[in-house]
């Protein structure tokens, strides 16, 4: 028999509780909603669009009631509720209808503060809360000639007066402070907000305190402690909310603020959950979507039984786009004495960045105009970074992210839906805007969920985060205190790891079980990731398993568009010899290779074969001393070179034969994303070793090591990382680099992102700073090399794993 669970509140948090539990536990309970309003579950963010004509209700609606019918769903619209008798467990409407429970959720939202004064009970004052709001003010906004006072300079108050003013109203803004937003901005910030406003045609009285609303039944105008009036016909209040915790008091749990919470979402009565604007957790309360979801999240899991997820509280940076222009805030970007504060502006661009610094970690950032980095300053406030190796650059953005994330939100809006936001998947912005737009996706995770854009390098990430605060229009957060591996888990990359060490877990269900994993099989997100971490933690003893990887590396080729598959052997610091060229030409004949092509790695690429065609092909090249160039591999690729000092007459040093011996130290080493080395023999710089992971220059009195560059489309220039004197110094540093990050980074994430997040002195902590530390943690990479460096192509040429290779049925 089938539980009771009723929700009370049919907003956005309350409905997104039931979404989550709908996936987890479809058939668990019977479920009853009551709603206040006489509508099914819609988006009050995008309210301000519907006011300014640009989108309609059905529009805005996330849930209509078929989705409750559909999910067997009791739904009883405009039906308040005005009682609960925690004792017999029933919920009592105003109306004398009365639902059983065995699990309550209240989500009763918030309500608009209305303000104490004489007339705040005439016809014509309003609220800016819901679609009857809305309806009033359009309503008001037909009335030619009709004024509007909007009460209150935040988000609401400031979208509230730009979408009167789009319904043809003339709108004067009242706010009690002297800068608008004061909340999300500082004073400088706040001032090009108000005459960009201004120059639209808003009208503003600042330090303005409103003693009386006038008039008899209708509103007429309003009267300020300066004796100053105003005419109106409408007057909108904007100036906050309050958690609406009337009927929880009422009916005897514990408030403060708001519904006090623990960490599973349970009130005081344990039978008893609340999530959304009306709850307090920790002492706070929460009015944005992305904890107001992540609570949801929580919630659903306990009412599953799942019993696993804990809710500890959201770090919130607010990213919004206020009548056209895009701001960002987040922690505390008003410092005091003991902080430092780097400050950009460009008033011709309508520009301005503020990040405030505290012990070399930033501690809030406020942005106007161009907020696209603004995600990487919060997971750099988030992480606590130390930004020292970089504070000169940090006002001018992400360096790694290049164009591919780079640009004002505009830039974005301005984009043709034809023009690719995600190189790694093909997704056009049309597909992304499509997909927020028709499955409601609120969140960075949701977008890659539908669309898998940012799932796979992440360099588009700032482009999506900006169409989702674009189509979204408003209240747009997006970076939780803590992200889970992914959604099969709620631990994070680095308390699994940590968690494989401490417990000795070796299998993948044996860190399944111990962390509580949702699904039975895991995801395409986390079978990769664990199979590489216990890979890095156990070399000797953990066997790798080929079901947890993705097709190339299974395959041991890349897989083409036409299905067909590239052969990439390796050329040792991108060197070869007439034998393996005549190798490569003679498989190239027999197999009528469609293409021969030297990549940008210094290789020899064979495409257009045939997957049962690979094993073959690998054998014959092996026959001539050539093996696996791990092309297809999260893995160390090539160790670029140029002729160094045998050839050139400005070399300094055998950048050649550093080259190889660098690649014939690393080959078949897996790593959390691809990696790949270049040995320059001179400062000029030919192989470009300043913009790979680990890059050499040679230099006169030995070798300077460079870290955590990038080519492609996130161009990236490493850091100096420091200078040794011998080839022998150059092969342990750069074992002990490559030890670090495949100890410290997350799975797909590139050394430049690591780098940043963990900061280069980190880096030069351990390993030029600790020589202890170093040979450590070089001899950790050399010990797993053992168990790495086998050829895979050798192996299956010879029959390992056949049925990889060999096709089910042959069709045509």
């Amino acid at each position: 028999m089938k539980e009771k669970l009723v929700l009370i509140g049919n907003g956005m948090a309350g409905v997104r509780t039931l979404e989550e539990l709908l996936k987890l536990a479809p058939e668990q309970y019977d479920i009853t909603v009551f709603g206040g309003e006489p509508y099914g579950n819609y988006n009050r963010i995008l309210l301000s669009p519907v006011l300014a004509g640009e989108k309609t209700i059905d529009e805005i609606m996330l849930n209509d009631e078929q989705w409750y019918a559909d999910n067997a769903i009791t739904l009883h619209k405009g039906k308040w509720v005005e009682g609960v008798n925690r004792a017999q467990r029933i919920v009592r409407t105003a109306d004398g209808s009365e639902a059983g429970y065995d699990r309550l959720i209240i989500a009763t939202g918030s309500n608009p503060f209305i303000i104490p004064i004489a007339g705040n009970q005439l016809d014509g004052v309003i609220s800016f809360r819901d679609i009857s709001d809305v309806d009033t003010m359009l309503e008001s906004s037909r009335k030619k000639g009709n004024k509007a006072v909007v009460i209150g300079g935040g988000l609401l108050g400031l979208e509230a007066a730009n979408g009167l003013m789009k319904q043809g109203m003339d709108v004067t803004v009242v706010h009690l402070m002297d800068t608008l937003m004061e909340r999300q901005l500082d004073k400088p910030a706040g001032a090009l907000l108000k005459a960009s406003l201004e120059q639209k045609g808003m009208k503003f009285l600042m330090e303005a305190q409103t003693e009386a609303i006038l008039g008899t039944d209708q509103v007429e105008g309003i009267r300020f402690k300066d004796g100053l009036e105003l005419p109106a016909d409408l007057v909108v209040m904007a100036v906050g909310i309050r958690p609406n915790i009337g009927l929880a008091r009422n009916i005897g749990l514990h408030c403060e603020q708001g519904i006090v919470v623990n960490d599973t979402m349970q009130t005081f009565d344990p039978r008893v959950y609340a999530v959304g604007e009306c709850v307090q957790h920790r002492g706070q309360t929460y009015g944005l979507v992305a904890p107001l979801f992540e609570q949801a999240r929580v919630c659903a899991n306990h009412l599953a039984h799942m019993g696993i997820a804990r809710y500890q509280g959201s770090i919130t940076s607010t990213k919004l786009k206020v009548t056209g222009i895009d701001l960002f805030s987040a922690g505390d970007f008003h410092g005091d004495e003991t902080t430092e504060d780097l400050v950009l502006q460009d008033p011709g661009r309508g520009i301005y960045k503020k990040v405030v610094l505290k012990d070399h970690r930033i501690l809030g950032a406020v942005m106007y105009g161009d907020t696209i980095d603004g995600t990487w300053y919060f997971e750099l406030m988030r992480d606590a970074t130390d930004v020292s190796d970089f504070r000169d650059k940090l006002l001018f953005g992400q360096a790694h992210l290049g164009d591919s994330g780079h640009g004002d939100d505009n830039r974005v809006a301005a984009m043709a839906d034809t023009a690719e936001i995600c190189g790694c998947n093909g997704v056009c912005k049309g597909d992304i805007v499509d997909a927020i737009s028709r499955r409601k996706l609120f969140t960075l995770d949701d977008v890659r969920a539908h669309t898998k854009a940012s799932s796979s390098c992440g360099s588009c990430t700032g482009l999506v985060e900006a169409l989702l605060s674009h189509t979204l229009g408003g209240d747009y957060s997006e970076s939780p205190a803590r992200k889970p591996l992914c959604a099969c888990s709620e631990f994070t990359h680095d308390e699994i790891r940590a968690g494989m060490k401490e417990q000795k877990l070796k299998t993948i269900p044996a860190v399944q079980a111990f962390f509580e994993w949702k699904t039975d099989n895991g995801c395409s997100k986390c079978r990769p990731a664990l199979n590489y971490y216990l890979l890095c933690q156990w070399p000797g003893e953990y066997r790798d398993d080929a079901q947890s990887r993705f097709i190339n590396e299974r395959a041991h080729a890349n897989i083409q568009k036409d299905a067909t598959y590239s052969v990439i052997p390796r050329m040792w610091g991108g060197g070869t010899t007439p034998q393996e060229l005549r190798a490569i030409a003679d498989a190239a004949e027999k197999y009528n290779i469609k293409t021969v092509h030297v990549t940008g790695g210094q290789r020899i690429a064979l495409y257009g074969l045939n997957k049962e065609e690979l094993p073959k092909i690998w054998g014959e090249l092996n026959q001539a001393g050539l093996v696996s160039g791990h092309a297809y591999g999260k893995a160390l690729r090539t160790v670029k070179t140029c002729v160094g000092k045998e050839w050139c007459r400005f070399g300094t040093q055998d950048s050649t034969q550093l080259g190889i011996e660098l690649e014939r130290m690393t080959w078949g080493s897996w790593t959390p994303h691809k990696f790949k080395m270049a040995a320059s023999g001179c400062p000029r710089n030919c192989a470009e070793a300043t913009i790979k992971d680990l890059g050499v220059v040679c230099v006169d009195s030995g070798h300077e090591l460079h870290v955590g560059g990038n080519g492609g489309v996130k161009v990236r220039a490493t850091d100096f990382l420091c200078h040794v004197e011998t080839s022998e110094q150059v092969l342990e540093y750069c074992a002990a680099f490559m030890q670090l990050y495949r100890e410290g980074a997350h799975y797909l994430e590139r050394t430049a992102p690591w780098l940043e997040r963990v900061g280069l002195s980190y880096v030069k902590e351990r390993i030029v700073e600790d020589e202890i530390g170093r040979k450590a943690l070089a001899g950790r990479f050399m010990y797993s090399q053992k168990f790495s460096q086998d050829d895979p192509w050798q192996e299956r040429a010879k029959g390992a794993e056949a049925h990889e290779f060999t096709p089910i049925k042959q069709v045509g």
